[in-house]
């Protein structure tokens, strides 16, 4: 925003050497200049032959250089150090001639003079460098440092600045006389004013190009500038501790990761008698093992960061933790019909190269088309997860059977609107519409879930369907069932569950499965 009615042009008290150069050539390429509406004070021009140019009113706020969209502009700005002021002045009728100054004066400028029966403080003006110490240490107000426009005081005023229409050109810092008058808020990215330091000389005034800085009550002043210290000490206390967390829980990923792939190992080298899940379900889908994992992981935890881990705290971590998938081909009984490659639903997942059997590459979502195509029971698809319920960590195995299906949900206000949902979803089934929203057309989605998994921000969640295949019909079987996942009453029915969770290598038995 540019002041109405300025003239002043940034006019600073130090010494302010703008060097800039302009690459004519590139600019020629750019037909709106946003160059020139950026610049608040209209220190930039065209000149006669069309090229940009800069006023010597230019006082190096580098908007025009930002605003540029070919980096044709190139700036630098030089500053002088600040301009000495008037030696700060006591009121010897206020001076109670405590000392504090004197202790505090970094020179020893200043001493304690009597004259008369009146002893108070005096100024060397040779040795003063004119740093504002003593009027911030004097306990009665009796010492003025930078006392140069009495209006300003006689009111009892503090200047202040205006964070709704400050720019962020940085221009009050750059003219301050008083070092550690104007500070850069770590919170807000923006100057303020420490009222204590402040001399009042108004040159950050008069030198803002967007009238941001002006005059307000002493009480406000100190309200905000403590607000602003207070915010700032506590985003640093928390960027400290952000950090240690954050690390500890990279290593807690890595840890998890790890555990994955060691239970996966583990579960790989066991013969189909020795595994003892602690529950099972055979859903519609998929085989799902349940193997509990929460001492492990709860002692993993407690090794890395020296603290016991409750599963309430790592919940959101372990929920998140995105699944291990892996597919097979059996390559010795595999005969090349070509039925998975015709279902595939995203191109080069997988193909035929004869006279080996079909390859899978890693452009392969595990959607499991292939998998219900396949006649012969040829193709594996294993999925890993960890999953959290009350005070327990599962691991969870499933064996995917066929093409899922649930619900997916989309949260517009997490929504960054990045298209990387869109970009990879393998159906098209997410369409980003012109208000950046994400449209989700569900008849086209096979559940793969690539886009939950991909989503920066956690803002689509896919819930799929649990419903078990022989719930209506078998339920008695259920009540029935143990934590190991075998049956009382009916073992036949438990082995069948746990066959189908593995690659029947009997071919008289794929035989009696597909003709029943």
């Amino acid at each position: 925003m540019k002041a109405e009615g300025y003239e002043r042009f940034g006019k600073s008290i130090r010494e302010v050497e703008v060097q800039w150069d302009i690459d004519d050539n590139k600019c020629a390429h750019c037909e709106d200049k946003p160059c020139i509406e950026s610049c608040p004070i209209d220190a930039i021009y065209l000149d006669p032959n069309g090229n940009v140019r800069l006023h010597e009113s230019c006082f190096g706020c580098v908007l025009c250089r930002n605003a540029c969209p070919h980096d044709a502009i190139i700036m630098e700005t030089k500053i002088a150090e600040p301009i000495k002021e008037n030696i700060p002045n006591i009121n010897k009728a206020l001076c109670r001639s405590c000392g504090a100054c004197v202790l505090n004066c970094k020179t020893g400028a200043i001493h304690l003079k009597s004259v008369g029966s009146d002893t108070f403080s005096e100024i060397d003006e040779d040795k003063c460098m004119r740093c504002g110490y003593c009027y911030r240490v004097c306990p009665t107000d009796a010492i003025k440092y930078g006392e140069i426009l009495p209006r300003a005081v006689k009111g009892g005023k503090a200047i202040v600045v205006n964070h709704k229409k400050c720019i962020g050109c940085m221009t009050c810092t750059r003219v301050c006389p008083s070092k550690g008058s104007i500070l850069i808020s770590e919170t807000l990215k923006l100057p303020y004013i420490n009222p204590g330091y402040c001399a009042r000389c108004e040159e950050c005034m008069h030198s803002c190009p967007s009238t941001a800085i002006k005059f307000s009550s002493r009480k406000r002043a100190y309200a905000e500038y403590s607000k602003i210290r207070t915010s700032d000490t506590i985003n640093e206390i928390v960027e400290k501790d952000i950090s240690v967390l954050s690390h500890n829980i990279s290593r807690i990923d890595r840890v998890v990761s790890d555990l994955a792939i060691q239970f996966s190992n583990e579960l790989d080298e066991q013969c189909e008698s020795e595994v003892q899940p602690d529950d099972f379900h055979d859903f519609k889908c998929s085989l799902e093992l349940k193997f509990n994992a929460s001492d492990l992981i709860r002692k993993k935890f407690d090794d890395i960061t020296g603290s016991n881990y409750y599963i309430a705290e790592v919940k959101n971590l372990i929920d998140t933790f995105p699944p291990k998938r892996r597919i097979f081909v059996d390559e010795f009984r595999c005969i090349g019909c070509g039925e998975c490659v015709n279902v595939c639903p995203v191109e080069g997942a997988i193909y035929l190269d004869y006279p080996a059997p079909v390859h899978i590459t890693d452009k392969c979502v595990y959607c499991a088309k292939c998998v219900e195509a396949c006649r012969f029971d040829y193709i594996t698809l294993l999925e890993e997860s960890f999953e959290s319920e009350d005070d327990k960590i599962f691991y969870i195995s499933s064996e995917i059977h066929e093409p899922r299906s649930g619900k997916l949900e989309i949260s517009n206000m997490a929504c960054q609107g990045c298209g990387v949902c869109v970009n990879n979803c393998p159906t098209d089934a997410l369409k980003l519409n012109d208000k950046d929203h994400i449209d989700f057309v569900e008849e086209d989605c096979i559940y793969c879930r690539e886009c939950e998994y991909l989503c920066p921000v956690n803002a689509i969640n896919i819930v799929l369907s649990t419903s078990e295949e022989n719930s209506n019909d078998d339920a008695p079987l259920e009540e029935d069932k143990d934590m190991n996942g075998n049956s009382s009453t009916d073992d036949e029915n438990s082995n069948i569950s746990k066959s189908d969770f593995s690659i029947d290598n009997d071919t008289e038995d794929i035989s009696q499965d597909d003709s029943s």
